[in-house]
């Protein structure tokens, strides 16, 4: 059965930006889109395993810091070589003013 859980504030991230969020031993990025809606993957690169939320984030991507790599995050569909392989992707709601994501 699905979960929710109570990950951030949607304050806590600016426009086209990604936070970073451990919950039971796992990362997670959560991101926010230029039109104001909220995504959430895995949070560590699928080639190097270093933090996203380290990275760069611009129109719906998400370079990884350490060798470049790129990510649709809306999707987790790996862009850009090194990366090879997709990112797991999270659905998210907004409830009063919080991001939930479900896992």
């Amino acid at each position: 059965m699905a979960k929710w859980i109570d990950a951030c504030a949607t304050d806590d991230i600016d426009e086209e930006d990604v936070i970073r969020f451990d919950h039971e031993g796992r990362t997670f990025a959560i991101y926010r889109s230029p039109d104001d809606a909220f995504f959430c993957s895995d949070g560590l690169c699928t080639h190097e395993k270093v933090h996203l939320s380290d990275g760069l984030v611009m129109e719906h991507r998400i370079e990884c810091p350490k060798h470049g790599g790129v990510f649709d995050y809306r999707t987790g569909e790996a862009l850009r070589a090194p990366v090879c392989v997709n990112l797991k992707t999270y659905a998210t709601k907004v409830e009063d003013g919080r991001v939930y994501i479900e896992v």
